[in-house]
């Protein structure tokens, strides 16, 4: 499953039913959002984006593992919207671990992957204890037929893991042993970047395992230089946005900017670079 390297993110506002949509009728949330994913969506692909990640960002505070039927049935419909509007991979993550509904409407809208915050193993978040249930998902994506890919953070922000806490092992543990298609690691939380340490160590274990590595949080344009080496692939929201504010409006120019850095800093190009200095030396 060849999944997209540069992921932007879509920082849906509230959607019917959450706090943040209660002055407003259910239709016209639903429009709200779904005019801006679209036009989001529409943005990160012309700037070069190879895929583009929806989020129930707006909905605080998060439900644990299960939203209601009006978030489901408003992301269906988003992504569905999206979807039309744009030919580069899609993703759904519906905050905070509710896996099997981003399963379920990835596979009836024909998006590509899934995020899933906690796979595998037991985690302590601000909305309580959460637990991953990575035999559930692997089965209930045979039995729908989906081709859809399980991107899965390991030691995921706004969290505090209480399986491994040795990274490495973590990461296979979801990597192998859950059968994520890729794996994301991130900072403390949004916004924060990873330890570099962590971050080398992370990259080390995933090429071992030979599974995709992805950095999921706290990624600027003017550090991806040094970052883009370690990984295969970056999921990038906050930086994309006026203010580097998550859920703000995206900053075009910032869009831009930002694809351009993330493919002519590729690891190749850095190898290369190294190959050449030692040359000269």
């Amino acid at each position: 499953m060849k999944l997209p390297r540069l992921i932007g993110v879509v920082h849906l506002p509230a959607l019917p039913g959450a706090p943040g949509a209660f002055q407003q009728h259910p239709a016209e949330a639903l429009q709200v959002a779904g005019l801006r994913a679209v036009r989001e969506a529409q943005a990160l692909a012309q700037a070069g984006y190879e895929g583009v990640i929806l989020e129930n960002f707006g909905d605080t505070p998060f439900y644990k593992t299960q939203v209601p039927p009006e978030t489901i049935a408003s992301m269906a419909i988003i992504a569905a919207a999206v979807r039309e509007s744009v030919d580069i991979q899609i993703g759904i993550n519906v905050l905070r671990n509710d896996a099997r509904s981003a399963l379920a409407i990835a596979a009836v809208t024909g998006c590509d992957f899934i995020r899933v915050n906690v796979l595998s193993g037991v985690a302590a978040t601000d909305q309580g204890w959460i637990e991953g249930d990575a035999a559930f998902l692997a089965r209930e994506r045979e039995r729908l037929q989906a081709s859809v890919g399980i991107l899965a953070d390991v030691h995921v922000k706004h969290a505090v893991t209480f399986s491994s806490m040795d990274l490495g092992i973590a990461l296979e543990e979801v990597g192998s042993r859950s059968l994520a298609d890729g794996v994301i690691i991130t900072g403390r939380t949004t916004g924060r970047l990873v330890d570099q340490g962590a971050l080398e160590l992370a990259s080390k274990a995933a090429r071992h395992l030979k599974i995709p590595l992805y950095l999921g949080s706290g990624v600027t344009q003017e550090g991806l230089k040094t970052l883009r080496p370690w990984v295969d692939g970056v999921i990038v929201g906050s930086d994309l946005r006026q203010g580097g504010v998550a859920g703000a409006d995206l900053d075009q120019k910032r869009t831009r900017e930002f694809a351009r850095s993330f493919f002519s800093a590729s690891p190749k190009k850095a190898k290369k670079g190294k190959k050449k200095r030692a040359r000269a030396s």
